[in-house]
């Protein structure tokens, strides 16, 4: 597969953000790269926008569908509202509160398409069939997988010794991006799963994509299966991610409150499993660079994890 760094750069920041990369408190040598702060609230508007810019004017015309845990279609929302094209997002019943407001700001159609990730995607599909929609997958797309990867164009503009990239791994977009872009450059890609949300980091167990039944978590981002007939991220997962970590509730709680804390930023879960896994006692190669891929947490769901009222 080849990659247009250069062209997805272009495409990518006429809409998103360069983040900010800090030291991380208790780390020496380690440093988180702060897409929780980047705009829509994570890493996902780079795919998105990378993605959309590359409709045709026919496919612009019919608009796009996108079925999302809440990222990515926040972030297909908004860079269909910066494009021009009309856009529906579907999310399970489940997903947060914030994201989900944060979608209809955006003035995408927001629809409800069931109890569990696989009933929104199916609802989804529905969706492309009766209506025409161009669907946006949320990581398993070429253009998707390009775009996600300018983090890593970032990471090492910002961090040029760095040695290793800790990433937060679900379906596989974020690692595949920042994985292929580094390609070559002496790095190491680290991919950080919830244990409760560990289907890519089974799945390269098993050798083959494999589905497994949905847990509630606090990294409800890296929720939903990797399909079974998975075209990219898993094959590029395998080929370049060296190293597969897993970290539990307890850890993703303590890292969300520890980030408010410490680094003064508010952390969703999914976000925060690269820096439970540091947090939790992981040695990276250093210099190394933890990627804090999201902050989009309802106040209530983020004041009971840190201990507030």
């Amino acid at each position: 597969m080849e990659f247009d760094w250069s062209g997805a750069r272009a495409r990518v920041y006429g809409l998103a953000w360069q983040t900010p990369v800090v030291p991380l408190p208790g780390c020496g040598g380690t440093w988180a790269k702060l897409e929780n702060l980047q705009r829509s609230g994570s890493f996902k508007i780079r795919g998105a926008l990378n993605r959309l810019a590359d409709l045709s004017a026919e496919e612009r015309l019919r608009g796009v569908v996108a079925c999302s845990s809440g990222n990515h279609g926040r972030a297909v929302a908004e860079a269909a509202r910066s494009l021009g094209v009309p856009a529906t997002i579907v999310v399970p019943s489940w997903a947060d509160p914030t994201k989900t407001e944060g979608i209809r700001q955006a003035g995408a159609t927001l629809v409800v398409g069931g109890d569990t990730y696989d009933d929104a995607e199916a609802h989804a599909d529905g969706l492309v069939a009766s209506r025409g929609l161009v669907p946006i997958h949320p990581f398993d797309d070429a253009k998707v997988i390009e775009g996600q990867g300018t983090l890593a164009l970032e990471i090492v503009e910002q961090c040029p010794e760095v040695r290793e990239v800790i990433v937060p791994l679900s379906g596989g977009g974020l690692a595949a991006g920042i994985a292929a872009a580094l390609s070559g450059r002496g790095v190491q890609v680290t991919g950080v799963s919830a244990a409760r949300a560990a289907v890519m980091h089974r799945s390269i167990e098993a050798g083959k994509p494999v589905s497994l039944e949905e847990e509630p978590t606090l990294a409800s981002a890296l929720a939903g299966g990797i399909g079974l007939q998975n075209r990219h991220t898993f094959e590029l997962v395998r080929r370049h991610v060296a190293r597969f970590i897993l970290v539990g509730e307890e850890e993703i709680a303590a890292a969300i409150a520890r980030a408010g804390m410490e680094l003064k930023v508010v952390v969703e879960g999914g976000g925060a499993v690269g820096l439970a896994a540091v947090w939790g006692g992981y040695q990276p190669t250093t210099p190394a660079v933890v990627v804090v891929s999201g902050g989009n947490i309802a106040p209530q769901s983020w004041a009971k994890v840190v201990g507030g009222p």
